[in-house]
């Protein structure tokens, strides 16, 4: 029951649920917003598009199935469509947070649904290889099909991996054996190398490090908690490195009002950047690589402008460490181009690039002298899954064939600016609204106001997230249209107009 470009879902057969969702719609088209949304939109349409609530979330059965605090509700998958997920107490909300920005093309895709019922694919889902030893006959030209066709600029390498974690873990671990073959001058490794590696000592396990900036996260893992400066719970009684942490611009809105103010603040951070790697070289804690996300994610969605980035991969470059680009969630054509690192216009934008969430499959890319000279260098069982490649290919046929990046864009740019309006009448609990494509996002007050605002919004059938202290995120999937911004704007108007 996929309607095109997931514009609308079955009518529910409830007559009772019908009116009450009209009679909400009607009232909230009766506020300002009734100017963004199509002059001549029926009942029975607002109906199909919009999120249909029977109770608050978590539900009955939700709420009595819970076995894990982190869980939010449980959820119908099967009755989810498009850009509505559907709980497992039928209620239908419009999602803007899309499973941590992981659902790129919406819930069960009629394409993705065909492809996994054809029989030449049936093996692929049911046999799960060891990539690193026995990948299936087709898999490089799958690869081709998919991770290679949207390969950045610079980078023709690939390893594939299952998280965004890993890919992480991984991608620091290259960049390690990189920089240590340089200092090594290409020759084979020494016998003391080989023997000190085994007891956790140098020379065989150097005392490198990686650079990277507060407000940011990288992962879980081992190596990427030492990366990773976002949220205490994440690393609280967790051993980790020393390492050094740069502090991320901080910058101030609206942007047009303060531009010397922000240019300030990105020189201090990027002169804080090299006086780091200068003092860690003195400590004998080599910074091999730095690594950092276009938009910090899960830190509270902190931007820097193009030139900051551009300045940094002009520093990196100057101090011989390898550039690391996480695109683990800005990745995928959220931010209206397929990677949100060409914003910055760069030839040579990273020597190292990390995936996952919205392209199905973990792993990063990488220019060709990062390749290990040996295997099982970069190795485990699995290294990714190739079932989850296949639809991946499938997702970047119907981004190209739907024009989903520059619809990211247009959507993103009616969120954006429905977020500012709002922001104008309501600046007591909304501010520093920002974003690109439909990466966009809003401060409120306090983690209070943000958490309870996070709620109502639930319970009015729209499911939004948090970062940082007090920020709240939007990441809907690439089919969110215009029109579903405008549904979502007219009822988080209503819901800050009720708002105490």
């Amino acid at each position: 029951l996929w309607l095109t470009h997931a514009k609308s879902i079955p009518v529910p057969q409830g007559v009772m649920a019908s009116m009450l969702l009209a009679r909400h719609l009607a009232c909230s088209f009766q506020h300002s917003y009734r100017l963004l949304v199509p002059a001549v939109v029926s009942v029975e349409r607002l109906i199909r598009m919009g999120p249909l609530m029977k109770t608050e979330v978590p539900g009955l059965v939700s709420f009595f199935s819970k076995n894990a605090e982190a869980v939010h509700f449980f959820c119908n998958y099967k009755e989810s469509r498009g850009n509505y997920l559907v709980d497992v107490d039928g209620n239908r909300m419009l999602d803007l947070y899309s499973q941590i920005s992981s659902v790129p093309i919406g819930y069960s895709h009629p394409a993705l649904l065909k492809l996994i019922q054809q029989p030449q694919n049936a093996s692929m889902f049911v046999n799960r290889p060891a990539l690193g030893i026995l990948p299936p006959e087709n898999f490089v030209e799958k690869l081709r099909e998919s991770l290679l066709s949207v390969a950045p600029k610079g980078m023709s390498q690939l390893i594939t991996m299952a998280c965004g974690s890993c890919s992480n873990e991984n991608a620091f671990k290259t960049i390690f054996m990189w920089y240590r073959s340089k200092e090594r001058g290409q020759r084979g490794f020494s016998q003391e190398e080989l023997e000190t590696c085994m007891i956790n000592q140098a020379p065989g396990c150097p005392d490198y490090s990686i650079l990277s900036f507060m407000g940011a996260f990288h992962g879980r893992t081992m190596g990427c908690l030492a990366t990773t400066h976002s949220k205490a719970i994440h690393k609280i009684d967790i051993p980790s490195f020393d390492w050094p942490i740069a502090p991320f611009p901080r910058l101030k809105y609206p942007l047009e009002e303060f531009v010397k103010e922000n240019q300030q603040e990105e020189a201090r951070c990027l002169e804080e950047v090299e006086d780091l790697i200068v003092k860690y070289r003195k400590k004998k804690k080599t910074v091999a690589g730095i690594i950092v996300e276009p938009i910090q994610s899960e830190g509270g969605d902190n931007h820097a402008s193009d030139d900051f980035f551009r300045k940094l991969r002009d520093i990196a470059r100057k101090h011989g460490c390898a550039f690391l680009v996480d695109e683990v969630q800005t990745g995928g054509g959220c931010t209206g181009k397929f990677w949100a690192h060409e914003h910055w216009g760069l030839d040579d934008p990273a020597d190292v690039m990390t995936f996952s969430k919205k392209m199905m499959i973990g792993g990063f890319f990488h220019k060709e002298e990062f390749r290990p000279n040996a295997p099982y260098r970069i190795f485990n069982t699995w290294l990714g899954d190739p079932s989850k490649n296949l639809l991946l290919a499938e997702v970047i046929n119907i981004i190209k064939r739907e024009d989903l990046l520059n619809n990211a864009a247009h959507a993103g740019k009616v969120l954006l600016t429905g977020l500012l309006d709002l922001q104008a009448r309501y600046p007591q609990f909304i501010s520093r609204v920002r974003g690109r494509g439909t990466f966009c996002s809003f401060d409120t007050p306090d983690d209070s106001v943000r958490n309870k605002l996070i709620l109502t919004a639930r319970n009015k059938g729209v499911v939004l997230g948090g970062c940082g202290d007090k920020s709240i995120r939007f990441r809907p999937t690439l089919v969110f249209r215009d029109h579903h911004a405008h549904l979502f704007l007219n009822i988080f108007s209503d819901i800050l107009a009720d708002f105490k």
